[in-house]
């Protein structure tokens, strides 16, 4: 899996003109299965950011995890992560896992979150999603399953 990680003041997604899901303080995560994938990278993925210390403690260091510091996710699916551009101009996400299986795992490592004692709200997958944020730093992070 690959997810994009941003510290985030506040974070929201809007399908059809309509807010699915908005956080305060904490972590965007945009997150695309790849082929290959299962319900335990999910997870594990899922474990090592909970435990990032992204978040600064009150010395001003990154010192504190999502869950130290109280703070949400918000986690949206990002096939577009899995893009090639090696070739041509136009990219190809065929890098991508296949959408019901992508829409598993997207579930699977939302809730993986959850059960770490993060609050989790999502966007809708597969949907045309505008994604709002206040980036925090700005801290970005790049994690790939395959190259930790």
């Amino acid at each position: 899996m690959r997810a994009i990680l941003q510290r985030v003041t506040e974070a929201s997604v809007t399908v059809d003109g309509d807010v699915v899901g908005a956080i305060g303080p904490g972590l965007l995560i945009l997150v695309c299965a790849m082929p290959g994938d299962t319900s335990n990278v999910a997870t594990k993925l899922a474990t090592k950011i909970s435990k990032l210390r992204l978040f600064k403690d009150d010395s001003g260091k990154m010192n504190l995890s999502l869950a130290q510091m109280g703070g949400a996710a918000l986690v949206v699916s990002q096939f577009t992560l899995a893009a090639d551009t090696s070739r041509g101009n136009r990219p190809g996400f065929s890098g991508a896992a296949k959408p019901d299986v992508a829409k598993t795992l997207y579930l699977g490592f939302a809730q993986a979150l959850r059960d770490l004692d993060v609050t989790v709200q999502t966007g809708t997958f597969g949907a045309d999603m505008a994604v709002a944020l206040t980036n925090d730093g700005p801290v970005t992070l790049w994690l790939d399953t395959e190259n930790p």
